[in-house]
């Protein structure tokens, strides 16, 4: 009996397990690792991946695509604009389903039989049974679309032990595969997919994630670069031929399928060519278009996903220089472009994570559906009752301390020893050497400063001709000063050169517990509110 971890997104769908202490991404038979999530009928033949995904174009009424955010949503409230070129949704009981060679499919059966495939592609490829499964969900999916997800999927064979939110098991991928979940850091997790983009802020304390922000948009992603792409070239052929590429259903969706192409090309190389037969009538068109001319038609759309970032920032009562690092997930991540005009709006310090700037890293598309399998190989040793405890709101809505708290050093310098949007409860302990008999310790509030330093212009000798006068640079990062006194503490008789503990502890009603300790030294300490 084997456990996997799934990322059933709307485009595509992964899934991956622990396997000789390893995430392994599973390849379905056709050997896609990134299965298109879509199901087409054929004279009576069921077809899934990009096998149905290819049907868009002969066979488009009767190709299910995009389907995964209309689980548990009534009718009356989904937007069906991906669908356009696809099946359409209908209405069955108040709910979605599609109308396929003249029978309704409601939703939940769609589901079904999709994720009935792709567990039947891990016990092939496993050569056991799955014995359970973990699943990614966004992080605005409502406690009833989790509650159908989970049901749809026991009715296809698959125990879902647990559903973990996109975002999280992303970042629990990330920081497993570089062995960072120990370091304490502010992240920014964007996840750009092709029909919706969605992000979180969140906060690594001690191993602990604390979700602080999220956004999200159905109008950015991928697409909206397809459409870029799909109005250029519909022009061009415009222009050639005096033909609209665009009037009819089959040559749209022609365009579209070879815009998607050009994209993922140019993520790659520099120059993509285009090819399409017949695209409109009985033209074929030919051309390409260099990576430079691919980021100018999609400005705006990268001029969007700066603003959706800094949205989910100013959400979270931050601002771009609180920001540590930014991890980019989902398919329209590995575009360069993406990942350079994100970097525009952060300080150097800030670390953008993404296949354009770290080749070795893994696939963004990976990303969720390997911390799903980490998670699932982590809860596999506990029973369900175990795991529903854990997932009570006194466990997982875990309350956060503001403002960092630390000790000020003789040098009148802040010393951080809980970071801000720590959870708690908590405790950690500092070590220092004492300098002399008496050790008195402060702790304090850190307060928030923004330090600003003049960078001076590289001087150039006076021979240079045409040398043109930088202007300075501003180089703006965040320290912490000492701010709110809470407590003072004296260690008497200590000696100098002994080693000095100082332990900050926060319980779970928010009180707070120092210890300063050297030897036989020791004193004790309550401060009321965290």
């Amino acid at each position: 009996m084997a456990t996997i971890g799934i990322a059933f997104g709307n485009s595509t769908t992964s899934f991956a397990t622990i396997k000789d202490g390893k995430v392994d991404v599973i390849a379905n038979p056709d050997g896609e690792r990134f299965i298109s999530s879509a199901l087409s009928y054929v004279d009576g033949d069921e077809y899934h991946g990009q096998q149905a995904l290819s049907q868009i174009v002969r066979n488009p009424r009767n190709t299910i695509v995009n389907f995964r955010d209309f689980i548990g949503v009534p009718f009356t409230d989904i937007d069906a604009r991906y669908s356009k070129l696809a099946a359409h949704p209908v209405e069955l009981n108040g709910k979605v389903a599609y109308e396929i060679n003249g029978n309704k499919l409601s939703i939940d059966e769609v589901v079904k039989r999709h994720l009935k495939q792709i567990k039947n592609a891990a016990e092939d490829y496993l050569g056991q049974s799955i014995e359970s499964t973990v699943i990614t969900v966004p992080t605005n999916f409502s406690d009833v679309q989790k509650q159908d997800i989970v049901r749809i999927a026991g009715e296809a064979g698959l125990k879902v032990s647990q559903l973990i939110n996109e975002p999280t098991a992303a970042l629990l991928a990330h920081l497993s595969n570089k062995d960072l979940l120990k370091e304490d850091k502010i992240y920014v997790v964007a996840d750009f997919g092709g029909i919706r983009s969605d992000a979180a802020v969140i906060a690594v304390r001690g191993g602990i994630m604390t979700l602080l922000a999220t956004e999200h948009s159905t109008t950015l992603g991928g697409a909206e670069l397809d459409d870029a792409l799909i109005d250029f070239f519909a022009a061009d052929f415009q222009k050639k031929f005096k033909a609209d590429a665009k009037k009819t259903e089959k040559s749209l969706a022609k365009l579209v399928a070879a815009s998607i192409i050009t994209k993922k090309t140019l993520s790659n190389v520099q120059t993509a060519s285009v090819s399409v037969d017949s695209l409109a009538e009985g033209f074929d068109y030919m051309s390409s278009i260099n990576r430079l001319r691919f980021e100018l038609v999609g400005r705006k759309v990268f001029s969007e996903m700066i603003e959706f970032i800094e949205s989910l920032i100013k959400k979270a009562g931050l601002e771009n220089l609180d920001i540590d690092a930014v991890l980019l997930v989902g398919g329209t991540s590995n575009i360069p472009k993406v990942a350079s005009t994100l970097s525009l709006i952060f300080p150097e310090s800030t670390e953008i994570h993404a296949p354009a700037i770290d080749s070795k890293l893994p696939n963004p598309n990976e990303l969720n559906c390997r911390g799903a399998a980490i998670q699932a190989s982590l809860i596999a040793g506990f029973d369900d009752e175990e795991i529903q405890e854990s997932l009570q709101p006194v466990v997982v809505n875990t309350e956060h301390i503001s403002a960092p708290i630390g000790i000020k050093d003789t040098d009148g310098h802040f010393l951080t020893i809980l970071p801000r949007e720590t959870a708690y409860p908590i405790k950690k302990t500092i070590s220092f050497t004492s300098n002399s008999n008496n050790v008195e310790i402060e702790f304090y509030e850190g307060k928030r400063n923004v330090k600003e330093t003049v960078v001076e212009p590289e001087q150039f000798s006076d021979d240079e001709e045409d040398s043109e006068e930088e202007e300075p640079e501003i180089v703006r990062e965040v320290e912490y000063v000492p701010g709110t006194l809470l407590a003072k503490m004296v260690l008497n008789g200590v000696g100098a050169g002994k080693p000095v503990d100082v332990i900050v502890q926060i319980d779970r009603e928010g009180k707070m517990h120092l210890t300063g300790r050297s030897g036989d030294v020791i004193v004790k300490g309550e401060v009321s509110q965290a």
